[in-house]
């Protein structure tokens, strides 16, 4: 891997001094003699994300850094563009550790943008295109957001005009900026910043400027599906740290070209994609949108070697497959959190499992392991001092190997706690400082090595009388039936037993449908516990997903419990 390194790396080292300068109130930083414990353990690194991303730039000026369509920027040009941006944000009058929230979809501009506000030593807010007035007004008081830079020609959605109307609910607004789109008043446009900027004297005025490798890099966002995000500081150093382990994981070097069409705001994309992508000097390449046509161009023109997709995806994916069959001749692996085993069985090549939290801990199988491990667990942490426990949950007791229980961490990169949230954070953190994720998680020893298998989530169960049921395992399982696309699996109301299972199903092109009884005979033939079979079979054309990328449960238990409502009343109880 060429450029992401850690530890005694050519990253510029920063005094001995370890812990955070220039407290921020409301972040809860590492406890120092956790912080000393990682450093000496030579794992932690004193540097900070932007000097790290700095160092690439310089490292392979000549490569190409990203691509969209027929644009393409090198690491020289991004370096370029991201120092003068940097300095025209400055101008502007922000100062450092300013929090500026972002709301786009994917662009050249919004990576350029978010490297910028790094330089700057600003902090990013990690909203999304999605969000509106109840998101965007609460984080942006929340942080007391200085400034909103959005996308300024979205097709759909007006992202600017939504800009300068959450400025008047938003004190601390100053500043809108808009990436492409045409001039309007009260709002500055990317392009003319960065044209307007001096080189020499913006790299004079970022040399000068403070940075801390214990301090906040970025504000993400948590990932529930109800109530407003949480937010997430991730420091310097712990994201840097987090990127540079994700790229030795998966092997990125300068010569691969990346594909991963999820927002880029979001960690997911962040950290296990363009960030060690640009840390490995090695291409990111961005779809013109999210239709199969653009993927197909984008393929076409730029060859990616490695794709990363969540399950939603995959029928988009096969239906891109479809349209352009050599569109497959350069991938040499995927990543796939939530349905390596499907991707690998499908198209005869490696794929990723893993699983990750934008609070921190990610795990990933090696490519070492047996099949077993990679294919039906997520692995094992990436760091040598992450701590993990399984509890029963809601208890703090330790389950043994086989058991489920659920997952409490903490580590090098993952938080001591959200933003300015006291009430959560005492709900979500121990006293010792674990994590208490809500994530159901298996223990294995496997050819002698502990390694993690996904269970499910605290309420990702249909709770079937006595039995409870975990909605992963069934959703594998039907998963393997040539006919389904893509599957979710909610529990339903039931009066008699609480709740029965409901399957909700995208069927590929040309395939028949599935009803409760075909997909009955497929499971007994996979060898599924017959309590586990779904009792209800719904069809739908695709899985909805949050805003934040993630599968959309809630909207699914949502549509089935209204489904029922009337017939329950009238019949009393639902068989599918």
């Amino acid at each position: 891997m060429n450029g992401a390194k850690t530890g005694t790396s050519n990253f510029r080292t920063h005094a001995a001094k370890i812990g955070v300068e220039r407290p921020i109130p409301g972040v809860i930083y590492p406890p120092a003699e956790r912080l000393q414990l990682y450093v000496e353990a030579g794992v932690l690194p004193q540097t900070t994300l932007i000097e790290a991303l700095q160092e690439s730039f310089a490292n392979h000026a000549a490569r190409t850094a990203l691509s969209c369509g027929d644009q393409t920027l090198s690491y020289a040009a991004l370096d370029e563009v991201t120092t003068s941006f940097a300095s025209a944000l400055l101008r502007l009058g922000l100062e450092p550790l300013d929090r500026v929230l972002f709301q786009s979809a994917n662009s050249v501009e919004l990576l350029c943008a978010f490297v910028g506000c790094l330089k700057a030593g600003l902090i990013p807010v990690c909203t999304l295109a999605a969000h509106r007035e109840q998101e965007i007004g609460y984080l942006g008081r929340h942080v007391d957001a200085r400034a909103i830079i959005v996308q300024g020609d979205d097709p759909k959605f007006d992202l600017v005009a939504f800009a300068l109307k959450m400025k008047n609910e938003i004190p601390t607004v100053a500043h809108i900026i808009a990436l492409g789109g045409d001039a309007r008043a009260g709002v500055q446009l990317f392009a003319d910043l960065v044209k307007d900027a001096a080189p020499a004297a913006s790299r004079a005025a970022l040399e000068a400027m403070p940075r801390d490798p214990y301090q906040v890099a970025v504000f993400q966002l948590s990932g529930g599906t109800t109530g407003v995000p949480k937010v997430i500081p991730r420091l310097q150093n712990d994201y840097l740290l987090n990127a540079v382990l994700t790229a030795k994981q998966m092997g990125y070097e300068s010569r691969d070209v990346m594909f991963m069409p999820m927002p880029m705001i979001h960690n997911a994309s962040m950290i296990c994609f363009w960030l060690p992508v640009l840390l490995s000097g090695a291409e990111f390449v961005i779809p013109a949108d999210m239709s199969a046509d653009a993927w197909v161009a984008a393929f076409r023109a730029r060859r990616p070697s490695f794709v990363g997709l969540i399950r939603p995806l995959f029928p988009r994916f096969d239906a891109a497959v479809e349209l352009l069959p050599e569109l497959m001749t350069h991938v040499r692996g995927f990543w796939a959190p939530d349905g390596a085993r499907l991707l690998h069985e499908k198209y005869q090549l490696p794929a990723f499992a893993m699983f990750g939290m934008s609070e921190g801990l990610n795990m990933y199988p090696d490519d070492s392991d047996p099949e077993e491990v990679r294919y039906w667990t997520v692995g094992r942490p990436l760091s040598r001092c992450d701590e993990v426990r399984l509890v029963a949950p809601g208890t703090d007791d330790e389950v043994g190997f086989d058991e489920i229980g659920e997952l409490t961490c903490r580590g090098p990169y993952t938080i001591c706690g959200y933003y300015n949230a006291p009430e959560r954070n005492r709900e979500a953190f121990t006293e010792d400082g674990f994590y208490k994720t809500g994530d159901l998680l298996v223990k294995r020893l496997i050819d002698g090595k502990i390694c993690y298998a996904f269970a499910g989530r605290t309420k990702d169960v249909v709770d079937r009388g006595a039995e409870k049921i975990n909605c992963e395992e069934v959703e594998n399982a039907v998963s393997t039936h040539q006919s389904v696309a893509g599957c979710a699996v909610v529990g339903m109301p039931d009066p008699v037993l609480g709740e029965r299972v409901c399957a909700f199903l995208v069927m590929r092109a040309e395939q028949p449908m599935l009803d409760v009884a075909a997909l009955a005979a497929h499971l007994q033939s996979f060898g599924l516990a017959k309590y586990k079979w779904p009792e209800r079979v719904e069809i739908i054309e695709a899985l909805p997903v949050t805003r934040v990328g993630k599968l959309d449960k809630a909207n699914l238990r949502r549509v089935i419990s209204e489904k029922l409502a009337p017939k329950q009343q009238l019949e009393g109880t639902n068989h599918g």
